[in-house]
């Protein structure tokens, strides 16, 4: 699915409202009927709702879902910044529409709805710790710091310590570019959003979190049309883009057509990293797995991975010697490897020696940051899986998450390669500059050896035959869904790594519908 900056989900509503066709004010029901729908069934009639609307089209939707809430039976008061002078014409609609049944200034006892006119800070209504607050002040069209009235009723929404629900986007938040801007954010704090899709760029970073909340994607019907054309470089991978990609089998297919992985990794104390990476490797499909480990590490990994092969180090403790490279279709380098000057010396040759990409996970990405002379030298099409502090120590530190994403962009551009930033929304970049977030995974996924059975994963689907784009995309994706169904048995404490390898199976069959 396409993330569209502000200015083209503009467009895309003048092309719908042009093309369907469709009057604005309809569009703007249509929305607003999404949202009634989804507070409907996740609110309470016995609990006060209390709407801020502004006065563009976030208003004007923040003031059509009042009505739709009130001719419900729910008990909703309303709040509008500064009056009617400066509402969009669509707006001013819903306005009178909500006049119609709420009484501006006027507190009716044997109304549900009440419709007030906020001009001063002294007509701030009192927020109750149990009220729900419907934040629809600014919506997605902000591009400057909020300020004056409208600042101080976001300070004032925030303080109340009530549930707040956005409309789109959190008031104050800006969308495509960062809200970070030296100074504290005025930025309403939502517990959820309601946002309209296509999806805003901006609530795919940390830095958004404790804005955004948990926001849910609402579609009102853009039309497609439109979409399909337009041209953008972000994407949010949802389970219809990565279902296409997963291959069938043929029955009569043999080990030999799903291809040989080679993982170097694992050195004394860290044995773990190639155990997990090794069995991750084995359930995402690959034909053939071959570990390389040191000498210590032969019968940890031959008693704990009985499907796996072994090439032996010629050291003891650490990587330091590369193996025959030319029968692997996919080679992964990093879990548990360690920072040696002997693993260092190997990683270079082994750059030097390889005729297909490779995976570059943990110290090996550690290992480069401390060489970058050697990245002009890695495969093209080959894969980093850095998490934020190997990120920053390969490419640079940053501001801020959009510069960081525009670094990591660049930097598979620059060396044509991809880079799996793993998060909440793990992003994948790719030569062409295009970013794709991911949707699966929660946090009982930040623990250790996570990362080791991602390398895994993807380098199961790279000696299949799988592209280096599609294996971060498969890998990403079927990683998280994963975590997701050990999350439903274990809860987010007791997930472990090994719990994301037991559920593989589960996560294929949910791609393949047979679940």
């Amino acid at each position: 699915m396409k993330i569209l900056p502000v200015p083209l989900i503009r467009e895309a509503d003048a092309y719908t409202i042009q093309h369907e066709p469709i009057d604005d004010i309809d569009l703007m029901e249509r929305a607003a009927s999404k949202c009634f729908q989804w507070l409907e069934t996740n609110l309470d009639k016995t609990q006060k709702i209390i709407v801020f609307c502004g006065s563009g089209n976030n208003g004007g939707d923040g003031l059509a879902i009042a009505r739709m809430l009130i001719q419900t039976g729910f008990h909703v008061e309303v709040f509008v910044l500064q009056g009617p002078e400066k509402m969009t014409p669509s707006c001013m609609i819903n306005y009178e529409r909500m006049q119609a049944i709420g009484g501006a200034k006027s507190v009716m006892a044997d109304r549900a709805g009440v419709l007030h006119i906020i001009n001063k800070s002294g007509e701030f209504p009192e927020i109750g710790f149990h009220d729900i607050v419907i934040d629809a002040i600014f919506g997605s069209g902000l591009s400057r710091p909020a300020e004056g009235i409208a600042a101080e009723v976001i300070h004032h929404i925030n303080s109340s310590g009530a549930r707040i629900i956005a409309i789109d986007v959190p008031s104050g938040l800006f969308c495509d570019t960062t809200t970070h801007t030296g100074h504290q954010p005025v930025v309403i704090r939502a517990d959820y959003t309601l946002t309209f899709s296509p999806p805003k760029l901006a609530f795919f970073f940390p830095e958004n979190d404790r804005f955004a909340g948990d926001w849910q994607l609402l579609d009102i019907g853009l039309m497609q049309s439109f979409l399909d054309s337009a041209v953008v470089h972000n994407f949010m991978q949802t389970r219809s883009d990565i279902q296409p990609i997963l291959k069938k089998r043929n029955k009569y297919s043999h080990k030999g057509n799903f291809g040989h992985a080679l993982l170097i990794c694992g050195s004394t104390g860290k044995m773990g990293a190639a155990v997990l990476s090794a069995r991750a490797c084995l359930r995402s499909g690959a034909g053939l797995v071959t570990v390389h480990i040191p000498r210590s590490g032969v019968s940890i990994l031959q008693t704990a991975v009985p499907e796996a092969m072994v090439s032996i180090d010629c050291d003891e403790d650490t990587y330091a010697t590369v193996p025959d490279l030319s029968v692997y279709s996919s080679i992964a380098i990093g879990p548990g490897l360690g920072q040696s000057a002997k693993s260092a010396a190997a990683l270079k040759l082994l750059i030097q020696n390889t005729r297909v990409p490779v995976i570059f996970d943990a110290d090996a990405i550690n290992l480069l940051a401390e060489n970058k002379t050697w990245l002009g030298f890695i495969p093209k099409g080959s894969i980093f899986t850095p998490h934020p502090k190997e990120f920053e120590r390969l490419v640079g530190k940053s501001s801020n998450d959009f510069d960081r994403n525009q670094l990591q962009q660049d930097f598979s551009v620059r060396h044509q390669c991809y880079v799996i930033l793993k998060g909440a929304h793990s992003a994948v970049t790719g030569p062409d500059g295009c970013c794709y977030f991911n949707t699966t995974g929660n946090p009982g996924m930040a623990t250790g050896g996570s990362g080791d059975v991602l390398t895994g994963i993807i380098a199961g689907f790279m000696a299949q035959g799988y592209s280096s784009l599609e294996s971060c995309q498969l890998g990403v994706y079927l990683h998280g869904l994963s975590g997701d169904i050990a999350l439903s048995a274990n809860g987010c404490e007791a997930l472990i790594a090994t719990d994301i390898i037991t559920n593989l199976g589960k996560s294929f069959q949910t791609l393949y519908g047979k679940f």
